[in-house]
């Protein structure tokens, strides 16, 4: 079967096509003929070599945490209805490990089936972003009448924060960079975008929350960005910082939270154990399935072009969840 392959630590040449035997699925695994892998921005850059104190990932790695598909065979131990069934689930350990591939192993106690009616793509691009953002909600929450910012509002993720704060009755302000993807935004529910590539974004924010800043402020972007965003946190108000790909988790002072009366969320409040991972990635595809979650799809690549993927990505040329397209289409 083919696999794409990180030969060594490097930019996204370093991804490539390799053929190797078919996986046979052990004592308490399955084996899914995979349809689509998620891809991440955290992949990119453990591909470069960056989070080695976090991921214990070392070259030469199939990488992908996340894939679709159907049931191919099973091993000893495990129902053999499964065989057959679509389904979603995670592979490798803590940072991911074989899902770009046409085949995949998976623990069976790990297989989430996924929904009647909802497409395997569409599962696939709610395997992290969907169950991230249902914690996020669970830990941060968001209410009626809020002003809510997010941050890295064009994003897989950052859409989908748009559309629950949205639904859930907050007044959405959305920051991304460049009009395609602000227009996108908008499009999910965003009364207000604003660009953060222009140097004014945070004041434009701070005049359209009447002066007292954002309530709840979802910061994907990290960096700078996510320290001007903590600048234009209401006092009392909430401040999630989830995303890194601008520089690294925004990095705040803790004093000057505390003086303001802001709680504070990182990262390491949202990890979930396996266990719970497949609880919320169950509810996200049940939220999917309803209708209640719709996860934006913003371009594919076949698995062949998975070096493409990754320099898309991090030319921040992407909008919405990327995807690497393993088999032929449902």
């Amino acid at each position: 079967m083919r696999v794409i392959q990180v030969e060594r630590f490097g930019g996204p040449e370093v991804l490539v096509p390799t053929d190797v035997p078919d996986p046979v699925a052990g004592p308490g695994q399955a084996v899914i003929r995979v349809s689509a892998a998620d891809v991440g921005f955290v992949e990119t850059q453990i591909r470069a070599g960056a989070f080695g104190e976090y991921f214990t990932v070392t070259p030469p790695y199939v990488p992908g945490h996340g894939v679709t598909g159907v049931v191919t065979t099973v091993g000893d131990g495990v129902d053999p209805a499964w065989v057959g069934r679509r389904v979603a689930g995670y592979t490798g350990e803590h940072g991911g490990r074989g899902g770009y591939a046409e085949r995949a192993v998976i623990e069976a106690a790990a297989l989430v089936p996924v929904p009647d009616g909802l497409a395997l793509r569409d599962a696939a691009a709610l395997l992290h972003d969907g169950v991230t953002v249902l914690r996020l909600f669970d830990v941060v929450g968001v209410r009626a009448g809020e002003q809510a910012l997010v941050t890295a509002a064009a994003g897989g993720m950052g859409l989908l924060l748009v559309q629950l704060a949205h639904a859930a009755g907050a007044r959405v302000i959305g920051a991304a960079r460049g009009r395609r993807k602000l227009a996108l935004v908008g499009d999910q529910g965003a009364e207000l975008v604003v660009d953060y590539s222009e140097p004014d974004w945070a004041d434009r924010v701070r005049e359209a929350t009447g002066g007292t800043g954002a309530d709840v402020v979802l910061d994907g972007a990290g960096g700078a960005i996510g320290r001007a965003a903590f600048a234009v946190t209401a006092r009392g108000g909430r401040f999630s910082a989830h995303g890194a790909p601008s520089g690294g988790f925004a990095a705040l002072d803790s004093a000057e939270a505390e003086k303001r009366g802001i709680t504070v969320s990182g990262i390491g409040d949202l990890q979930l154990g396996p266990e719970q991972m497949r609880q919320v990635l169950t509810r996200a595809l049940a939220e999917a399935a309803e209708g209640r979650m719709r996860p934006v799809i913003g371009q594919t690549f076949p698995l062949e072009r998975a070096a493409d993927a990754h320099a898309a990505i991090e030319a921040r040329e992407v909008v919405g969840r990327t995807l690497l397209l393993a088999g032929p289409p449902e």
